[in-house]
């Protein structure tokens, strides 16, 4: 099947009444704008393509999704988020024998919201850095990320991917969730919102566990949010570990059809809890 070429003008072909072939590769082109992203996203379609070649779109099939009250919080993560959210508590004395953390500065072990957008989607584009354990991390040992060209993963979040996602950042259809280790970033995520629907896009993980915890506090904030699921887009032994599960694509489309269109929740910039409640961030 000949793949579509969409010029600047060109709509997207539209995974719901044109036929896509078994690879998944909808169309390509050149565009890549906020506009266009828009454009694809509402129509399960996503970009993902190497330095060098065109802006490729995507419909695989089948689509891993993470429904929300899927989602395995595991004994150890459940343990790591409970730790995390203990000493993010107003007035918590963190593990690690300090006084009660004031008003003022922000307590060792602490998840956001978009707080350090450009910084999550960098470190998502350096994928492959070694991850540490929690308590090297809580001392200040070194976990440098490495250059971009030795990422494994990240190489598709070109320039252009992070100038894009940080312009739909900054008009409020995507945001970022990061997980701190004593003032320093350690890990996060990123992804689409999109009415009731939620796409995530990348993570990383500097010291153990910490992608994991954000995608925890994800799932709270999303949940209290009435946002049923996480697009995970493609299938991998880890994410099916956490809950996610391959959809059909005429039921992974039913499903965005559902929820596109209804009022996004708001996101807003803090502090998160585990529960979903999200916390001004003290000045």
């Amino acid at each position: 099947m000949t793949i579509a070429w969409v010029e600047d003008r060109d709509p997207l072909p539209d995974p719901a009444h044109a036929p896509v072939p078994a690879s998944g590769l909808a169309a390509a082109g050149l565009d890549l704008s906020p506009a266009r992203l828009y454009e694809a996203y509402r129509k399960g379609l996503f970009p993902w393509y190497s330095p060098g070649e065109p802006v490729l779109w995507w419909s695989p099939d089948p689509r891993m999704v993470l429904r929300c009250e899927d989602f395995h919080l595991g004994r150890s993560l459940a343990k790591r988020v409970r730790q995390f959210d203990r000493e993010a508590a107003p007035g918590a004395a963190p593990d690690a024998g300090k006084t009660p953390s004031s008003p003022g500065p922000p307590p060792d072990l602490h998840v956001t919201l978009n707080q350090a957008f450009p910084a999550v989607i960098a470190h998502c584009a350096q994928r492959g850095a070694p991850r540490i354990g929690l308590g090297a991390a809580r001392t200040g040992r070194d976990w440098s990320a490495p250059d971009a060209a030795s990422g494994r993963d990240g190489t598709w979040i070109t320039p252009d991917i992070q100038a894009v996602y940080t312009a739909w950042h900054h008009m409020g259809y995507v945001h970022s969730i990061e997980t701190w280790i004593g003032g320093r970033l350690a890990g996060g995520l990123y992804g689409v919102s999109l009415g009731r629907c939620f796409f995530g896009e990348s993570m990383f993980s500097l010291a153990a566990d910490a992608s994991k915890v954000a995608l925890a506090y994800l799932v709270g904030h999303l949940r209290t949010r009435g946002v049923p699921w996480i697009d995970c887009q493609q299938e991998t032994p880890h994410l099916a570990s956490l809950g996610a599960r391959p959809v059909a694509r005429p039921g992974f489309l039913a499903m965005l059809a559902a929820g596109r269109d209804t009022p996004a929740p708001a996101w807003g910039r803090g502090r998160l809890r585990a529960d979903g409640r999200l916390e001004s961030v003290p000045q």
